[in-house]
Parts: structure tokens; C-alpha cells; sequence
């Protein structure tokens, strides 16, 4: 049967797993070595060549769970991103980048790409017009985000394959948000999908590690690269990544479900100026992510009313973490303009909508009731302390 064709717990449980043949464990064995043969062999292993039998059996899930011919395993999302864009570009080329964009990319494209004569520009929106009014004729890349970091925007997948194909161009989307649980954007025609896979991949806060799926000519021409790039995986972290996916499917549907339960929550709440979550109806581009998604994802962002204080807000938080990272089982919140996009000037995450009081909200698998609780008390709390400062 097509790894494509099986469902998706069996593809994060089996597919890729390496059989132990001399103790039949239930796990695959993991090989530590960094060191392998090279005479009467088929092929020469290495862990820079992203081909160790760790290596290759965790690309295979996740090629699967992409519906893709390939992957590769990095060290981190932007080690799969630098090298993934890189591949493709050389001076003279032209790259269009979302607006909405992880700060971490931005930063790839504003300090680096002008060292290596690499022009790019950033769309005014996410619309499939803002797209076209930047593609030049020496456009070689289309980079997109959706979900989008931290406004959860979404862009048209289908739209944007089209555009790319008519003129030529490679589309590449960082799918970290929505996972392969929630979108599969090579259906829609993508031709590269990366993965921050520190995130809903790892899912427990304890692994950094990044993901590429794409085809096989595609991903052959970005491991040219790579392999002098160095970003490889450690096999440790890949067995962990590895055992990590198998409950990829069970965690992401759990978050999804109390995502779309706190969204309602939050916006019901008048303490709560504005929440920006593609599963509620007022999102903008709600319609537009019910035909691409599965699952509307476990990421969502919000804005407490000017009158509250958000870092106090913050730090009354007794169970919901504030924590750098995403995606975990855990509850986390941070600080976009303090963390994730503290590499913008204040002016650029104001064009992007970005606010300082914004409060990103990774949502995990406690009992909904439990974090409403914890965030209805720091509420309260803060409310007391303006209260008697006033």
C-alpha cells in the first residue's frame, strides 16, 4: 500500500521504523555510530550526508506524512530554511517573502541576502494579487507562511502554486503552524514544505530540529548543499523525533480541539480586545482555511484590552507557561515583539500588525477548563492591582 494511502496515526506509528532483526524490539533500534564502512558497501554512510538508517527511516515518515516523493532531516526549522532557500538562489536572483513572516526568516532575508546579491521583496498582504505585484523576472522563489507567525493569517495555497508554475518560479511554505496533521500544502501544488520540527513534530519542549519535504529532484538538488552546510541531526535527537511523531496525530487533534474551545472563550471574554484564530468565524480568512486545513491547528494570539497590563498579565500565569517556544503538550505564551519577532525594528512589526501587547498562545492538552481557570485568575489579579494603583 502508498504511505500516502494509509491513515495518519499508522503513518506516524510504522512508516520509516527500522525493523529490529536481532532482538525484535517494538522500537526502532538506534545506531550511534558516526563512523561506517566504505569498502563492499552500497552505499557510503555518513551523518552529514543525512543517511544514517536513523536518518533515512525518520525522512521516510516524514515524507509520507507530506504526501512527498522525499525529506530531509536538520538540525533546526532554520537550518531546513536557510538551506532550502539558498539552494535555489545565487546573486541575481529575486526571492518574494509574506509579510507575515516568522522573525527568524525575515532576519535570514534582511542581514543576509544582500551579502550574496540575492534582491528580495516582501509582499504589502497575503493576498494572491500582493503576490503577483512583487514577482519579477528574476524571481526564482515564492516563500510563504500560513498559518502565519504569530497573526495566524492564511494565504491561498492553490493560488499561489499557480502563480509560481505560470511563471516558473520554486514555492516553498513553512507549514510549522498547521503541521502535517492540519494541511498538506503539496496537494495544492507547493513544491517544497519545511518544518521548524522542534515544534509539533517534537511536541514535548525537549528536541531542536527541522524538516524538508518536497520531490525527489527538488530535495536532491537541496542536499547538494546541505551536506556542505553541515545542518545534520544528531541520531539521539532523531531517534527522539522519530519516537516523538507517533503521537503526532493524537496531540495535534487534542490541541486543535482546545484551540478552538479557548478562541470562543477568549473572544467572548470582555477583558479580551481582539483574537486572531482561523477556526472562528470572524476570522477573515475563515472560509479560506476551512477548504485547505483539516484542522484549524492549535496556535492562537490575542490582545487584552489597552487598560490591562500584559506583562503582569503574564506573569500571574500559575500553569500556562511563558515559555520561547511552541507547540508543546504544555500551554505556553510569549511575547512576539519580545522573542520571536525582537529582531524587527518596531516600525516593521507595526506594519505587520505585530503589537507589543500582543500575546502569542500555544495551546496544549490540559483540560480546557483548567487553563480557562488559570487565565480567568490572572485576570482577576491584574484587574485588582490597576484597581488599588489607581
Amino acid at each position: 500500500m502508498n504511505n500516502t494511502k494509509k491513515g495518519l496515526n499508522t503513518i506516524c506509528t510504522h512508516v520509516g521504523e527500522i525493523e529490529d532483526k536481532q532482538f525484535k524490539g517494538a522500537v526502532s533500534p538506534l545506531y550511534m555510530s558516526s563512523s561506517y564502512a566504505f569498502e563492499d558497501v552500497d552505499q557510503k554512510r555518513y551523518p552529514r550526508y543525512f543517511n544514517t538508517p536513523n536518518q533515512e527511516g525518520l525522512s521516510i515518515k516524514i515524507a509520507a506524512l507530506e504526501h512527498a516523493e522525499s525529506a530531509l532531516i536538520f538540525g533546526s526549522g532554520m537550518a531546513a530554511v536557510s538551506t532550502s532557500l539558498m539552494a535555489f538562489l545565487r546573486a541575481g536572483d529575486h526571492v518574494v517573502l509574506q509579510q507575515t513572516l516568522y522573525g527568524g526568516t525575515y532576519n535570514l532575508a534582511t542581514q543576509a541576502f544582500d551579502k550574496y546579491g540575492i534582491s528580495y521583496s516582501f509582499t504589502e498582504g497575503w493576498t494572491l494579487a500582493d503576490f503577483e505585484a512583487k514577482v519579477q523576472e528574476n524571481t526564482k522563489v515564492i516563500y510563504i507562511e500560513t498559518p502565519s507567525n504569530p497573526l495566524l493569517t492564511i494565504t491561498d495555497l492553490k493560488g499561489i502554486s499557480k502563480l509560481a508554475k505560470k511563471n516558473g518560479i520554486v514555492s516553498m511554505i513553512d507549514n510549522t503552524f498547521a503541521s502535517p496533521v492540519n494541511q498538506n500544502p503539496i496537494d495544492y501544488g507547493i513544491d517544497i514544505v519545511i518544518h521548524s520540527a522542534t515544534k509539533y513534530m517534537g511536541g514535548h519542549s525537549d528536541i531542536c530540529a527541522g524538516a524538508v519535504a518536497a520531490s525527489s529532484k527538488h530535495i536532491d538538488q537541496i542536499y547538494q548543499l546541505a551536506k556542505n552546510f553541515g545542518g545534520s541531526l544528531s541520531d539521539y535527537t532523531v531517534w527522539l523525533l522519530e519516537r516523538s511523531i507517533k503521537t503526532m496525530g493524537l496531540r495535534v487533534k487534542a490541541q486543535n480541539e482546545n484551540a478552538q474551545r479557548m478562541a470562543e472563550y477568549l473572544q467572548g471574554n470582555e477583558d479580551i480586545a481582539r483574537v486572531y484564530y482561523p477556526g472562528l468565524t470572524s476570522h477573515p480568512d475563515h472560509e479560506l482555511a476551512k477548504s485547505q486545513m483539516h484542522g484549524f491547528g492549535g496556535m492562537l494570539s490575542f490582545e487584552l484590552n489597552e487598560t490591562l497590563d500584559v506583562k503582569q498579565f503574564r506573569k500571574s500565569l500559575k500553569m500556562i507557561k511563558s515559555s520561547m517556544s511552541l507547540a508543546g503538550v504544555e500551554s505556553t505564551v510569549i511575547s512576539p515583539a519580545e522573542t520571536s519577532h525582537a529582531g524587527m525594528s518596531a516600525a516593521v512589526r507595526a506594519a505587520q500588525g505585530i503589537k507589543d501587547g500582543l500575546i502569542r498562545f500555544s495551546v496544549g492538552i490540559e483540560e480546557i477548563e483548567d487553563l480557562i481557570f488559570d487565565i480567568e485568575q490572572a485576570l482577576k489579579k491584574v484587574r485588582s492591582r490597576q484597581a488599588i494603583t489607581t
